[in-house]
């Protein structure tokens, strides 16, 4: 009999501890694919003083990313079907890290385009393949519980943008946060290539998945475009809307990008752990309507301050939520074999949102209108909300997939 000292885990505890590295791998990879919208919203009032950005340019870098990633979702979610989701992962890991070392080198607005539109390419990856780990490795009673959990990756994404990343740029520079981050993505590849399993051999040649999304994914794609594009306006702008109208130095405004992504956090874990079925079909609506209130909290803030922190919050815990809680009722619902197709298609209606949204809102605060821009993101909210509680309404009469 071993003693104390040499005992060896139990079956159930190799499992759990497995299960704890994939969980955080997801969440690393959530946070990585995305880490670039964050940075530049983040370090914008510092781009725009140091390579003389415009906020119009500024808008138009997150246009690129993620015009790229909605262009690439369609195949992207092919591409994990057919290779597996740990080939997937370790390529977004590199390619994340290849994205955000040239945005660190980049001389000017060329390469730092350029660097974006990169970074669109593990964006297009992401969803589809951690959905697809948590299908293959992931027990159904706890599904719902590990997608918000790397769902949540996305803003703690947001939070190492506003708070150490940003307090590290205040010290060593904004291209030397930027190459910490890039380090960090590479080591987190290498780790992923360590610890998770081999994929499956892939599958023989099907039929070609169908491009065009249909019914809830369509449906669902449709609230992903106008929530996304909100979100994306709050994350590019709100930091340079603290800066040049609210009196704030650069650490404090990238700070508010810190506090979304905590509540992001806080409220992707929870949302999607309460998206039971028969619940779920009617939290993105709901969520939308949240984020329609914290909008105009937002643009209260022209009035009274300390309402652009409640703002912040109330953005995290609602809107980006939604996309969370849209995922989850992807992998409720998704026929065999189709969970990666459909997770792109969703995705690439939220990424779609992220390339239209930050232009128009930059259209006016390129002339200082900020007010009218937090409520031309409310409007964008309260468009989302119609298209969820429409869907719900038609999915209880039996009139929808």
């Amino acid at each position: 009999m071993a003693s104390e000292g040499t005992a060896t885990a139990s079956p159930t505890e190799k499992e759990g501890g497995a299960g704890r590295r994939l969980t955080a791998l997801l969440i690393c990879a959530m946070a990585f694919s995305m880490l670039q919208l964050f940075l530049l919203g983040a370090l914008g009032p510092r781009l725009v003083t140091e390579l003389g950005l415009s906020p119009a340019l500024l808008g138009l870098t997150t246009t690129i990313g993620f015009g790229t990633a909605a262009a690439l979702s369609p195949a992207g979610g092919r591409i994990v079907d057919r290779i597996g989701p740990r080939r997937s992962l370790v390529l977004l890991l590199f390619l994340s890290a290849a994205a955000l070392a040239l945005i660190g080198a980049a001389p000017g607005t060329g390469l730092l385009l350029a660097a974006v539109a990169l970074g669109g390419v593990p964006q297009a990856l992401a969803n589809p393949a951690t959905n697809k780990a948590v299908l293959r490795a992931v027990p159904p009673a706890r599904r719902g519980a590990v997608t918000g959990l790397k769902q949540s990756g996305v803003q703690l994404g947001a939070f190492a943008a506003g708070a150490p990343l940003a307090a590290l740029a205040g010290g060593i520079g904004w291209r030397g946060a930027v190459w910490t981050g890039a380090a960090a993505a590479l080591l987190t590849g290498l780790w992923a290539l360590r610890v998770l399993p081999a994929d499956p051999p892939p599958p023989a040649a099907g039929p070609r998945t169908e491009l065009v999304p249909r019914g809830m994914v369509a449906r669902l794609a449709v609230f992903s475009l106008f929530l996304g594009a909100g979100i994306a306006s709050v994350n590019t702008y709100l930091a340079l809307f603290g800066a040049q109208r609210l009196g704030m130095g650069p650490t404090a405004a990238a700070a508010l990008v810190a506090v979304l992504g905590v509540a992001g956090i806080a409220g992707r874990v929870g949302w999607s752990r309460a998206a039971r079925p028969g619940r779920a079909e009617w939290l993105p609506g709901w969520l939308a309507c949240g984020a329609l209130g914290a909008a105009v909290l937002l643009a209260a803030a022209l009035v009274a301050g300390p309402l652009v922190w409640v703002g912040a919050v109330a953005v995290g815990v609602f809107a980006v939520s939604g996309n969370a809680v849209s995922m989850v009722l992807v992998l409720q619902r998704a026929a065999p074999g189709r969970a990666g197709a459909d997770s792109a298609l969703v995705a690439a209606g939220f990424f779609a949102g992220f390339a239209l949204g930050p232009p128009l809102f930059g259209l006016l605060a390129q002339s200082g209108r900020y007010g009218p821009g937090w409520l031309l993101v409310a409007a964008e909210f309260a468009a989302a909300a119609a298209v969820a509680f429409l869907w719900a309404v038609r999915d209880r009469r039996g009139g929808t997939a």
